[in-house]
C-alpha cells in the first residue's frame, strides 16, 4: 500500500435540495470549506451548473463536467497546484497586475449592506468611471457572485481579507468593458 494514496473525492449530490425547492449553494461552500488540502468535490445536480465554475474557479478548483443522463450533470471540483500568491496574500483569481494600480479613485464602505446591495453598488460605481480606474471597497463578505459579473464586464479585481478576517477589501480595475 503506497504512502501517498490519493484522497477521496467527496461527494455532494443536490438534487434533493433543488427538488425540496431548496438553494444548495451555502451547502456546496460548506462542503468545499471541509475538503482536506489537495481533495476534490464531486458534485450531482440536475443541470450544467455553469456559475459555479467561475465562483470555484475564484476559490482555487478547476471543474471537469459531464452529462449523466434525465439532464443531470456530474462536476468534479480538483484544487489547482497550490501556486500560493505572496503578492500581499492575495486571493485566487486576483489579477497578477493588482499591485501596480496605483490610488483608487473611489472608496466605498458597503460593509453594512445585505447582498445583493453591495455587488450592485460596485457594478453602477463601475459605470461612472474610465477604462483603468480603480475602485475600492470594503465588504462584510467575500463577493462570489461579483466575480464573474466583472468577468463578463472585462474588469480586472483583486481582494483578500483583513488580518481578524472580518472585512473583505477588493480593488477593481475598470477594463473598458460593458455588461451589454
Amino acid at each position: 500500500m503506497s504512502t501517498t494514496e490519493p484522497l477521496q473525492i467527496r461527494e455532494l449530490d443536490v438534487r434533493p435540495a433543488l427538488r425540496a425547492g431548496e438553494e444548495p449553494f451555502q451547502a456546496i461552500m460548506d462542503a468545499v470549506s471541509t475538503l482536506a488540502p489537495g481533495q476534490s468535490l464531486r458534485l450531482i445536480a440536475p443541470f450544467r451548473p455553469v456559475p459555479l465554475f467561475s465562483v470555484m474557479a475564484n476559490r482555487g478548483f478547476a471543474a471537469s463536467d459531464r452529462a449523466i443522463g434525465n439532464g443531470d450533470w456530474e462536476v468534479t471540483f480538483s484544487p489547482v497546484a497550490a501556486e500560493q500568491d505572496d503578492r500581499a496574500g492575495l486571493a485566487v483569481g486576483s489579477s497578477p497586475s493588482a499591485v501596480s494600480w496605483g490610488t483608487p479613485i473611489e472608496e466605498l464602505d458597503l460593509r453594512d449592506l445585505d447582498p445583493p446591495e453591495p455587488m450592485v453598488r460596485i457594478l453602477e460605481a463601475l459605470e461612472d468611471l474610465q477604462a483603468g480606474d480603480v475602485l475600492f471597497a470594503l465588504l462584510a463578505r467575500e463577493p462570489v457572485f461579483l466575480f464573474p459579473e466583472l468577468a463578463k464586464r472585462q474588469h480586472e479585481w483583486a481582494g483578500n481579507f483583513d488580518e481578524p478576517g472580518a472585512t473583505y477589501r477588493l480593488l477593481v480595475r475598470h477594463g473598458g468593458g460593458s455588461a451589454h
